[in-house]
């Protein structure tokens, strides 16, 4: 398996310290120091596969590390906080990541058997050993990128191959979960996406279990074993991550960065800011701008 690793660090080596695309639909790479900004956001459902070094995802309460023996699924949008470190030999931090398509999960999942047993309990990501074969099926779709006339006809067979490798393992029943309309992640899904595109709005739980066609306290048991947080608290995450980017990229103040994003205090914005972040809004944005030669990774985390 070293020598299927080897390649897939070789094949990555032009990724920059940024999601880099690939010409691959839906595949992307990433090299290197990543601003901790950049890495704090609500992620899309993906399969991440890291080559060098490793990487922290805090979401909630919950904090997962995962290194080259390990890939790191997340079966459904969290608001997460990320940190990448090099190998212990100094190489630089290198992953790949294939974005989940549920019409793709979808029509493969129709070609195969279902099983007879079903989870709704765990959290909708977690980290898995990672297999020759799942390595293997990388290797082959990341050699498309010096072959980009063979993308079309070759990338969703190798892209199904991934698929098929991670519904062998021990999380494969995620990614049931969101390719099927009416589990209960799929229901949580979409009060997810009515609360990211209202983020700013004040949200009522009884509205999403309903719509959510769930009772308030089944809505509210499914959304937090999911996502490890209930629906306020996802709320509140989403609004401080989208007023840490605002602050940091767009250069808004701590109150018109609060009031943008549904605070009427900003007062209790720095005081959540400061107990997610690690730090008051003003000082963390100051560290992130590498400003008074503090550190510009930020001033902390919920690791």
């Amino acid at each position: 398996m070293n020598e299927l690793l080897n390649e897939l660090r070789s094949l990555a080596a032009k990724a920059e310290n940024r999601r880099t695309e690939t010409g691959i639909p839906r595949v992307a790479m990433v090299q290197g120091e990543i601003p901790e900004h950049l890495l704090a956001a609500v992620y899309d459902p993906m399969i991440n596969l890291i080559l060098q070094g490793h990487k922290t995802m805090t979401v909630g309460d919950r904090t997962l590390r995962y290194d080259p023996s390990t890939y790191f699924v997340m079966s459904i949008e969290l608001p997460a906080v990320g940190r990448v470190h090099p190998a212990v030999s100094g190489e630089p931090y290198l992953a790949v990541s294939l974005t989940l398509d549920p019409s793709v999960l979808s029509t493969l999942l129709a070609d195969l058997p279902q099983p007879a047993d079903r989870h709704e309990r765990d959290p909708g990501f977690s980290v898995a050993a990672v297999t020759p074969e799942l390595m293997d099926a990388w290797v082959r779709m990341l050699r498309l990128m010096g072959n980009p006339d063979a993308i079309a006809a070759l990338a969703p067979a190798y892209e199904r191959e991934i698929l098929f490798r991670v519904l062998q393992g021990p999380h494969g029943w995620m990614l049931r979960e969101i390719a099927a309309p009416d589990t209960a992640m799929a229901r949580v899904s979409l009060a997810i996406q009515w609360i990211r595109r209202d983020f700013a709005e004040p949200i009522r739980v009884e509205s999403l279990a309903q719509r959510a066609a769930m009772s308030v306290s089944a809505f509210h048991r499914h959304f937090k074993a999911v996502t490890t947080l209930s629906p306020l608290q996802y709320q509140k995450r989403v609004r401080l991550l989208q007023a840490r980017m605002l602050m940091v990229v767009s250069g808004k103040s701590v109150t018109a960065a609060a009031f943008e994003v549904g605070y009427e205090s900003p007062t209790q914005f720095s005081r959540d800011y400061a107990r997610v972040f690690g730090c008051p809004p003003a000082r963390d944005t100051r560290a992130m701008r590498g400003r008074r030669g503090e550190n510009p990774w930020g001033c902390g985390s919920l690791e």
